[in-house]
């Protein structure tokens, strides 16, 4: 045999060889383009920054979507301070970008009230439950480049409806304003409102009031936040403030890639109104952080 049939002999036995190899190699690459394709391979996500997400919850005015469910008890309610108040508060954060970095901040507050054995009138006491009041708060938040920032937009509440037995059955317009300060760990700041009757029944109360809400938040680098505020509402018409102050702990958790903070604390009215809460009370929250 010559050097060129052995040539020959060589060539066609390495085909033979490698064709088993080829036929398994395409169906695989195929295979894994097509998996690519419906997403089963799809690139790892990217880590969540729990402490950056537990900072922005302590802000009012930040750009993230947020669902937060607010429970409070209080005890001392009614006018013997023998009766107790249950309240939920359902108060979504929606922010909608303006460009440039500035922001419009929209944060409707449903608020459903319990109350037992409160005492409206000498002999007479009252149970039950039922929908409060309807608040619209708005800020406009213009981009600062700075740590600090702030908010201000116009404000309303509507009694929804009630019977007076939890709370005005006035409607009230007014404006509401935030300026707060991001110093690392740190969030501090003011928020307030400025309401006015426009109408509606004064028996029950009135909506002229001022609202002054300082607060402090300290944010770990295990996404621990610790505050403490102060939520003072001094009405014109009967000259008494009802101030109660809040401290409270909440922890940011990740399940199944969506934010959760959970936080409790106790509270104590340190003034209020007549047939207000008074003495010490209770408040828990879970928030949901819808990221974008």
């Amino acid at each position: 045999m010559n050097h060129y049939s052995k040539t020959i002999i060589t060539a066609l036995l390495a085909v033979a060889f490698a064709t088993p190899v080829f036929a398994q190699e395409i169906p695989a690459r195929a295979g894994t383009a097509a998996a690519e394709k419906s997403g089963v391979l799809a690139a790892p996500k990217k880590d969540i920054d729990t402490v950056d997400i537990a900072k922005k919850l302590a802000n009012p005015i930040a750009n993230m979507i947020s669902v937060p469910l607010q429970y409070e008890f209080n005890r001392g309610v009614g006018l013997n301070q023998g009766g107790s108040e249950q309240t939920l508060l359902f108060q979504p954060v929606m922010p909608f970008n303006l460009g440039g970095g500035d922001i419009f901040i929209v944060r409707p507050i449903v608020a459903g009230v319990r109350e037992t054995s409160v005492q409206y009138a000498p002999g007479q006491s009252y149970s039950g439950y039922g929908i409060a009041s309807v608040t619209l708060e708005s800020f406009y938040a213009p981009n600062t480049n700075s740590s600090w920032i702030w908010g201000i937009g116009p404000y309303a509440q509507s009694p929804s409806g009630n019977s007076g037995r939890f709370g005005s059955q006035q409607t009230a317009a007014g404006v509401t304003g935030v300026v707060l300060n991001r110093d690392g760990p740190w969030t501090y700041g003011l928020l307030g409102y400025q309401s006015w009757s426009v109408g509606g029944n004064p028996a029950f109360g009135t909506q002229n009031n001022l609202y002054g809400q300082p607060f402090v938040a300290y944010t770990t680098k295990t996404a621990w936040t610790y505050t403490a505020n102060m939520e003072a509402q001094y009405n014109y018409d009967v000259r008494r403030t009802s101030n109660p102050l809040y401290a409270g702990v909440s922890k940011l958790f990740v399940i199944d890639g969506v934010p959760f903070s959970f936080g409790a604390g106790p509270m104590y009215y340190v003034s209020n109104t007549p047939g207000g809460p008074s003495g010490w009370g209770a408040r828990a929250t879970a928030t949901v952080v819808i990221l974008k």
